[in-house]
């Protein structure tokens, strides 16, 4: 069959319900408007969003593929709760990805990289300054996935894409109670950027893996010492 008489293979298509609404309840839970644990009501979600529970049901199987919400079959849904466990094993994940990635980065898509990793030291200090930890948590997460995004190797941004909203939300639930966790970080990320800058990719490894091992220490802390509590218990 000629080309010309082929039907086109793509269409305009209004942006579906069920992404919007999954967006909007990932990024609340991301940016603790919903806390860790907390129950999750299709009727009172669809209320506030002014939408039918019917893409809000939808929406919460979503995010439950991304890790973001456990549902637990007749008794209802919840925004997720890390144990210990989880801490550990996402942080060795991220380990395992995140130095990969910044190799790839490193050699196929520096200055793009940089530029990217720029943008978030910026938007770091500009939180600092008006002393806001959810834009600071935001930023944390664009320096990261700054090496995602320009490692060019889908496999590598599709594994984290499965972990990145659980990483994102931790950022801001479980780093924000700790006194002088934002401080670390800050350098932290400083030390990397400068290390990208001179291509020493031994150092900046380096870097990033105590930085995630901080963040892990940070993370089981913040559990350990009852700096956040879930919201609603579901055993």
């Amino acid at each position: 069959m000629s080309s010309a008489s082929s039907p086109a293979l793509s269409i305009d298509r209004p942006r579906s319900l069920t992404v919007t609404v999954a967006e909007r309840l990932r990024q609340a839970i991301i940016d603790s408007e919903l806390p860790l644990g907390s129950e999750l009501s299709e009727l009172g979600l669809a209320a506030k969003l002014g939408v039918s529970r019917t893409p809000v049901r939808e929406a919460l199987s979503m995010l439950q593929l991304q890790g973001m919400v456990t549902i637990v079959p007749q008794k209802g849904s919840y925004v997720f709760f890390p144990t210990e466990q989880d801490l550990v094993d996402l942080c060795d994940y991220r380990i395992l990805l995140e130095c990969r990635a910044v190799s790839f980065a490193l050699t196929r898509r520096r200055s793009e990289t940089l530029d990217m990793l720029g943008q978030a030291q910026a938007a770091m200090e500009a939180a600092r300054a008006g002393k806001d930890p959810i834009a600071y948590s935001r930023a944390d997460t664009m320096f990261h996935e700054s090496f995602i995004r320009n490692c060019r190797n889908r496999f590598l941004e599709d594994g984290y894409a499965m972990v990145s909203g659980p990483i994102a939300t931790l950022r801001t639930h479980l780093s924000v109670p700790l006194a002088g966790v934002q401080d670390r970080s800050y350098v932290e990320h400083k030390e990397m950027m400068a290390a990208f800058e001179r291509g020493d990719l031994v150092e900046l490894n380096s870097i990033l893996v105590r930085h995630i091992l901080n963040t892990r220490h940070s993370y089981v802390q913040a559990l350990q010492e009852g700096l956040i509590s879930n919201g609603s218990r579901q055993d």
